[in-house]
């Protein structure tokens, strides 16, 4: 009789994100041979071939996909349901996931951490990267519990509350010898729609994936996350806007250009993100600290 348990999901799920049998290994505190062997048996269990091996990246067949999709649910369905009885016993969440927008230093919330620490609650922190419309994808997809530095429309629907953390301010910038830096301003979209524009991967699974900045037809280099974007541009790469706090020094050594464009791109709002429903007291801590902290709004102010 088949027997799945959450373990092997866990490591199913590792193996998946991680690409190799030893950095799942290292990721649950297992010895690979162990990891192997609980491959090996749920292999011969199911009779099936859930990875292939052939090449440098496990990668998972379309049986290991599928089992690792509906695994997924049952991995977080007991997450939440652990959850529930720990906040029914003393109001604690056993884990609380932080989404971090990929522009923010994490050190800015290393201070917090500390204080939260001190609280002995036994919640566990655990903190991701996620990208545009991403951050509200993590929250809805209960990835999430907070997302900090919401930058764009939430979901229909309600249910979510947000503070303004700052404001964000964009410039049109491009290396000094892109050609582009030495256009007559402002520079009609319909020169800049000649030349490669850099642009983020939307971290997004579920919600439409956001563009931003892109003219119809222009061509695109994808990059997985602002600091890549800002490192192509340097490169001469392409084109684009870019978050001031992100490249002020840049800016100030000549290594990148500012223009005026026709087409601007206004200030954006940054916010801290949560569902209202269900809230326990590691949650509320963190709404209440990100509520009274200016460390944020200060460093987006200082790097303008």
């Amino acid at each position: 009789m088949l027997r799945l348990n959450l373990e092997s999901l866990e490591i199913l799920d590792a193996i998946a994100r991680k690409g190799s049998f030893a950095a799942a290994a290292d990721e649950v505190h297992r010895v690979p041979s162990a990891v192997t062997y609980m491959v090996k048996k749920l292999e011969d269990e199911l009779d099936v071939q859930l990875f292939d091996r052939s090449g440098h990246r496990a990668r998972l067949t379309p049986a290991g996909q599928t089992l690792l999709d509906e695994g997924r649910h049952l991995l977080r369905a007991a997450s939440e349901l652990e959850c529930r009885v720990k906040r029914v016993a003393t109001g604690w969440e056993t884990e609380l996931s932080i989404a971090l927008d990929g522009l923010l230093p994490m050190e800015l919330l290393h201070p917090m951490i500390r204080e939260f620490e001190q609280l002995n609650s036994g919640t566990q922190l655990r903190f991701s990267r996620e990208v545009l419309a991403g951050m509200w994808d993590a929250l809805l997809d209960h990835r999430a519990d907070l997302a900090v530095g919401v930058a764009v429309e939430g979901p229909h629907g309600g249910g979510y509350a947000t503070h303004a953390l700052g404001e964000i301010d964009f410039v049109f910038a491009v290396a000094p010898h892109h050609p582009l830096a030495s256009e007559p301003e402002p520079i009609p979209a319909s020169t800049v729609l000649r030349y490669p524009v850099v642009a983020v991967a939307d971290s997004s699974r579920t919600l439409l994936p956001r563009t931003v900045g892109i003219l119809n037809g222009q061509e695109v280099l994808t990059v997985p996350d602002m600091r890549d974007k800002r490192s192509a541009q340097l490169a001469g790469l392409g084109c684009g806007f870019l978050p001031s706090c992100l490249i002020v020094d840049d800016l100030a050594a000549g290594r990148l250009v500012a223009k005026q464009v026709d087409e601007p791109k206004a200030a954006a709002q940054m916010y801290a993100a949560w569902r209202t429903a269900g809230a326990g007291r590691a949650l509320k801590w963190w709404i209440t600290r990100l509520s009274e902290d200016r460390s944020i709004a200060n460093w987006l102010v200082e790097h303008r």
